[in-house]
C-alpha cells in the first residue's frame, strides 16, 4: 500500500508538471511558470482530499532528490560561457556582493518591522539562495529550516513571475542585469528562467547562483549577530 502511495504522487506531480509546462509553452506569461501552476494545484488537491504532507512527501521525495542534481547540471551553460564570466568577473563580484547583503537586510528589517519573532528573523536572511544552503543558513543562525524552504520558493517564484515585468518597466535588457538579477535575487527557480532569455543570461545566473549562496551563508551570520 505505501509502495503504491509513493507511485500515485511522484506520478501526480509528474504528469501536473507536464501538463502545465505544456500550457506554459502556449501561454508563456509569468504567472504560468509551471513551479508556480503546479505548487498551487497540487495545495489544492492535498487541502481537498485531506492528504498529509508526509504522505505526500513519500512520493515526492523522489524528485527533491533530483534538486542536487538539476542545480549541477546549471554549470553546463556556466562552462559554455566561461571565456565571458572571466571578462566581467569584478562586474560579478561587486553584483554578488550587493546582492547579498540587500537579500540579508530586506529580510531582516521585513520581519523585524512586521513584528516576527526571533525564529521568523534568523530565517528569512536566507530568503534568496538555494534551497540546501538557505536550510543549512537557517541552522546556524537559531532558525527553522522547514521555514527556510518556504521563504527560498516564496523569493524564487517571486522573482521569476515579476523579474520580466520588472526588466521591461526599469529598461533592463542587458544579458548581464537579466542574469545576476535572476541568480541573486531568485537562486535556481530564477536560473530557469534566465534560461529562456539565453545562455549567456543563464550563465550568469548560475555563477550569480552560486557566489550568493557563498557570501550568503558567511555574510548572513555575521550582519544577523551585528543587528541582534
Amino acid at each position: 500500500m505505501m509502495i503504491m502511495q509513493m507511485i500515485l504522487w511522484f506520478m501526480i506531480t509528474l504528469l501536473l508538471y507536464v501538463v502545465f509546462r505544456r500550457l506554459y509553452q502556449i501561454f508563456p506569461y509569468p504567472f504560468m511558470i509551471p513551479v508556480l501552476t503546479c505548487t498551487v494545484i497540487l495545495v489544492i488537491i492535498l487541502t481537498s482530499l485531506d492528504v498529509s504532507y508526509d504522505t505526500y512527501f513519500s512520493g515526492g521525495k523522489w524528485i527533491d532528490a533530483l534538486l542536487g542534481p538539476a542545480i549541477v547540471a546549471l554549470a553546463f551553460p556556466l562552462y559554455q560561457q566561461r571565456e565571458l564570466l572571466s571578462k566581467y568577473k569584478l562586474e560579478i563580484l561587486v553584483t554578488v556582493l550587493i546582492a547579498s547583503i540587500v537579500g540579508i537586510l530586506s529580510g531582516y528589517w521585513l520581519a523585524v518591522i512586521s513584528g516576527y519573532n526571533e525564529m521568523i528573523v534568523s530565517t528569512i536572511i536566507s530568503k534568496n539562495v538555494t534551497t540546501p544552503v538557505a536550510m543549512e543558513v537557517a541552522s546556524m543562525t537559531g532558525g527553522e529550516p522547514a521555514f527556510a524552504v518556504i521563504f527560498v520558493m516564496i523569493a524564487g517564484i517571486g522573482g521569476a513571475v515579476t523579474g520580466p515585468w520588472l526588466f521591461q518597466l526599469l529598461g533592463i535588457s542587458n544579458f548581464l542585469g537579466v542574469g545576476m538579477a535572476f541568480g541573486g535575487a531568485s537562486h535556481a527557480i530564477g536560473t530557469s528562467k534566465a534560461l529562456e532569455y539565453g545562455e549567456r543570461e543563464a550563465a550568469i545566473s548560475s555563477i550569480g547562483l552560486s557566489l550568493c549562496a557563498l557570501s550568503v551563508s558567511i555574510l548572513g551570520p555575521i550582519l544577523l549577530s551585528w543587528f541582534s
